[in-house]
């Protein structure tokens, strides 16, 4: 495993559902502001003009949750080699004291920009993510 991208997230009250802590989607618009982040950070800026990545799978255990005001730690990384045009990523939400709140596994599928077809990861685009860059 290579060590995490992390990046912070703190509950506005637009996060906030009826039941009084974030809503599932914002954890999933959080999950895919993680991988965002994490290609913009780490890879070839030729990289990122060049391609897109959607998301083609998200396995999403809730595990808690954050209130109004709270803050969580988004943790990401790449626990393997590529497969073709996809690439699994774990992301996890670590609140105060360590605890896991959110915890994912997504898979994503890399587009051509412009034929906007998937494309093989060459082992170059790949490098960046599973080195201990992060």
């Amino acid at each position: 495993m290579t060590q995490a991208f992390e990046k912070p997230f703190t509950a506005t009250p637009a996060h906030i559902d009826e039941l009084g802590h974030v809503n599932n989607a914002v954890w999933v618009q959080w999950i895919q502001d993680m991988a965002t982040a994490h290609w913009q950070a780490a890879a070839d800026p030729a990289h990122v003009d060049a391609y897109i990545w959607v998301v083609i799978r998200h396995e999403i255990d809730y595990k808690g949750n954050i209130a109004e005001g709270e803050q969580v730690t988004g943790r990401t990384w790449i626990p393997g080699e590529p497969k073709g045009a996809r690439f699994a990523r774990n992301v996890e939400f670590v609140g105060d004291g360590g605890k896991i709140k959110v915890q994912a596994l997504t898979w994503w599928a890399m587009i051509d920009r412009q034929s906007q077809r998937p494309v093989r990861v060459t082992p170059e685009i790949a490098a960046p993510f599973l080195s201990k860059n992060f």
